[in-house]
C-alpha cells in the first residue's frame, strides 16, 4: 500500500472540480451578460448604452465571482489548516491513541485487525502526520486550495463567457444585434452544457437542453422588459 496513491486520485478529482467550476463560471458570464445587453438592446438601438451596460456587467460579475471564490476557498483552507493543526497536537500528546485510531480506520476498510495494525505501525513509523491527514482527514497538507488561484480562475472564466454576448451584440448592425446574440449565446451554452455533462459523466442531451432553454427564457424575458421600459421612457 502506498500512501501517495490516494493523493493522486484526489489531485485528479481536484483538477476536474476546478475545470467544472471554470465551465460553470463561463456559463454564468454568458447568461448574465447576455440577459443584460439584450435587455438594454430591447430599450435602445444606441450602441453606447449597450456597451456601457455590458462592460459594467462584465466587470461587476467578474469581481463578484472572484470575491465569492476567494472568501469560500479561504474559509475552506482555514478549516483544513485548523484540522491539520489539531491532528499534529493529538499526535504529539496521544500517540498511542492515535495509533489505535489509525488501526481502526484501516480495519474499517476491510483489512484484518492484524494487517490493519501492521499497516498503521509502518505508516506511523514513516510519517504519522501524513498517514492521519490522508486516511482520517482526507487532506493533502502540501496541496491546500489557494484562494488567489480560485479567485483568478473564477474571474477569468466569467470574463471569457461574458465577452461572447458582448462582442456578439456590438459587432452586427442594429437590426441584427439581438438575433445574432441569441444564436451566439445559445451555441455557446450548448458547448458549455456538453462540456459540463462530459466532466460529470452525465447525458449531454439533457444538460444542453437545460442550458439552452434557460438561456432562451432569460434573454426573452430581459428583451421584453427592455422593450417595455424603452416604450415607457419614450
Amino acid at each position: 500500500m502506498h500512501l501517495g496513491e490516494p493523493h493522486t486520485d484526489d489531485s485528479l478529482a481536484t483538477r476536474l472540480n476546478w475545470l467544472r467550476a471554470g465551465v460553470l463560471g463561463a456559463n454564468d458570464g454568458i447568461v448574465s451578460t447576455a440577459g443584460l445587453v439584450v435587455g438594454v438592446a430591447g430599450a435602445t438601438l444606441d450602441s453606447a448604452p449597450i456597451a456601457t451596460a455590458g462592460v459594467a456587467g462584465l466587470v461587476a460579475g467578474a469581481v463578484s465571482m472572484a470575491l465569492g471564490e476567494y472568501v469560500s476557498v479561504s474559509s475552506q483552507r482555514d478549516t483544513e489548516r485548523a484540522l491539520l493543526a489539531k491532528e499534529r497536537t493529538e499526535l504529539a500528546e496521544f500517540p498511542d491513541q492515535e495509533l489505535d485510531e489509525l488501526t481502526e480506520l484501516y480495519a474499517a476498510k476491510g483489512l484484518t485487525p492484524a494487517t490493519a495494525r501492521r499497516v498503521a505501525e509502518e505508516l506511523t513509523a514513516g510519517d504519522a502526520f501524513a498517514a492521519h491527514a490522508d486516511i482520517e482527514l482526507r487532506i493533502d497538507p502540501d496541496a491546500l486550495a489557494n484562494p488567489w488561484h480560485a479567485a483568478g480562475a473564477s474571474a477569468v472564466a466569467f470574463t471569457a463567457g461574458s465577452l461572447l454576448p458582448l462582442i456578439a451584440i456590438l459587432l452586427p448592425p442594429p437590426g441584427l444585434r439581438v438575433a445574432v446574440t441569441f444564436v451566439v449565446v445559445l451555441l455557446a451554452l450548448a458547448v458549455t452544457g456538453a462540456l459540463s455533462a462530459r466532466l460529470g459523466s452525465a447525458p449531454a442531451g439533457r444538460a444542453i437542453a437545460r442550458l439552452v432553454c434557460g438561456g432562451t427564457v432569460a434573454m426573452a424575458v430581459t428583451f421584453g422588459i427592455g422593450q417595455l421600459v424603452g416604450m415607457t421612457v419614450t
